[in-house]
């Protein structure tokens, strides 16, 4: 089985959303099963992006945990709106999330750690359908409370339950087509990598944009786990990231 990590732009309206679709599509016909992690819908000043339902209110400032159930719901959205279009396109799915997903955090809110990930009910999900969908970003503290994990803490949940699943690689959908020697939006000789090791990456990750998480690759070469980074629009090959 494989991971399959859409971020925030993947899943931003109904069209890249069908592009989401056809690529978890061609992974269950290739690999059976498919674990998918998703973001919250959009960035920024998106109506259900997670900076939106951070400033709902002033009184988040104050109220730690408040402010993490309200963040944790922009990935919930998102989960349940792609469940909803992958089963109207004939793709039975479960949603798993809380304590159902097995993502246990600890730290502090905004900013939580993921201490363990105990991934029976995913593999039991799996034995019932082929496709299971995970919130991202979030995980359940000793207290049974909603713990986000710090901004792109979605690329962290997403290796972490394919560490704890053993799956052969995670795949990472993005608005580039792989990874990029520079940023694109500041070099205009930026070039695609078509493969590169996990110490090769860390370097390129130390930038306001990075395309995974810091932690989330730092926890991969721990894991060592095989990442791959590709384009959402794009059929050509994306880059591989070893071990």
């Amino acid at each position: 089985m494989i991971v399959q990590k859409f971020g925030g732009v993947a899943m931003k309206d109904q069209q890249t959303r069908k592009l989401c679709i056809e690529h978890i599509q061609a992974a269950l016909e290739r690999y059976q099963n498919v674990v998918v992690v998703v973001s919250a819908i959009g960035r920024g000043i998106d109506p259900y992006s997670t900076d939106s339902l951070l400033h709902l209110t002033d009184a988040f400032s104050s109220a730690k945990a408040a402010s993490d159930l309200a963040a944790s719901c922009g990935e919930l959205i998102a989960a349940a709106i792609l469940s909803a279009e992958l089963q109207q396109a004939g793709t039975p799915n479960r949603i798993l999330h809380g304590i159902q997903a097995g993502i246990w955090t600890s730290g502090d809110f905004g900013d939580g750690t993921i201490s363990d990930v105990d991934p029976t009910m995913i593999k039991d999900a799996l034995t019932e359908t082929g496709c299971v969908i995970i919130p991202g970003f979030q995980g359940i503290n000793e207290f049974g409370q909603v713990m986000t994990i710090g901004r792109g803490g979605s690329d962290l949940t997403a290796i972490a339950v394919g560490a704890a699943l053993r799956v052969s690689h995670v795949e990472f959908f993005k608005d580039v087509p792989g990874i990029m020697s520079s940023d694109p939006k500041d070099h205009n000789d930026s070039r695609k990598l078509d493969n590169l090791n996990i110490l090769q990456l860390l370097p390129l990750l130390e930038t306001d944009r990075p395309v995974i998480q810091k932690r989330a690759a730092i926890y991969a070469m721990k894991k060592a786990i095989p990442l791959y980074v590709r384009g959402i629009t794009s059929k050509e090959n994306g880059t591989w990231v070893n071990p």
